[in-house]
């Protein structure tokens, strides 16, 4: 059997796909061989749980696009128009991550879902969304959305980030704002 050996370079940041590098063919073996080359990019003041899909996804995103964030029990593979897997994270750190860098439009740039959709209840992710919010972005509101507000609008949202939060009705969204020309 002819060993082929694959090296694949992933430019997800600048290009949003990855592109094959180099293909090799080797001598006779027993199996094939499938090896990736994955380049890390360290890059300062920016969280390691944004990766270079997610990081590719909010650049692409203009000006009052919506990226919604689920948990674990949403079904964002048949929901979402563009899907970005946060595997084995929670939803309070992705959460804590975009909201690092995503300018947010205000007012009303967060949206939450309310305990058994409606948004009068709270639970205690709610309550951590909520704490988070006036921590990092003191300056908007975490506005409760009832069920049948909440969910077409993550469905239209441009992307559905999937987490593995456990806790129900855990579901963000965020509305993108602007950057003046001194903030960037």
């Amino acid at each position: 059997m002819l060993c082929v050996k694959l090296i694949i370079h992933y430019d997800l940041l600048l290009t949003g796909q990855p592109f094959l590098r180099r293909l090799a063919f080797g001598k006779r073996c027993a199996q094939p061989t499938l090896r990736r080359k994955v380049t890390i990019a360290m890059l300062i003041g920016l969280p390691a749980l944004l990766g270079p899909e997610l990081l590719f996804t909010l650049r692409a995103m203009g000006h009052g696009d919506e990226i919604a964030i689920v948990d674990g029990n949403y079904p964002a593979q048949d929901h979402a128009r563009r899907l970005v897997r946060a595997d084995g994270h929670g939803l309070i750190a992705v959460l804590e991550a975009v909201l690092q860098v995503l300018p947010l439009e205000s007012p009303g740039g967060i949206f939450r879902a309310g305990q058994d959709n409606d948004p009068a209840l709270l639970g205690a992710i709610h309550r951590a969304i909520d704490a988070l919010c006036a921590t990092t972005r003191p300056d908007h509101d975490v506005t409760p959305l009832p069920g049948a507000d909440l969910y077409p609008r993550i469905r239209a949202a441009h992307t559905i980030i999937a987490t593995s939060e456990t806790q129900l009705f855990a579901n963000v969204i965020l509305r993108k704002g602007t950057l003046s020309p001194n903030q960037g």
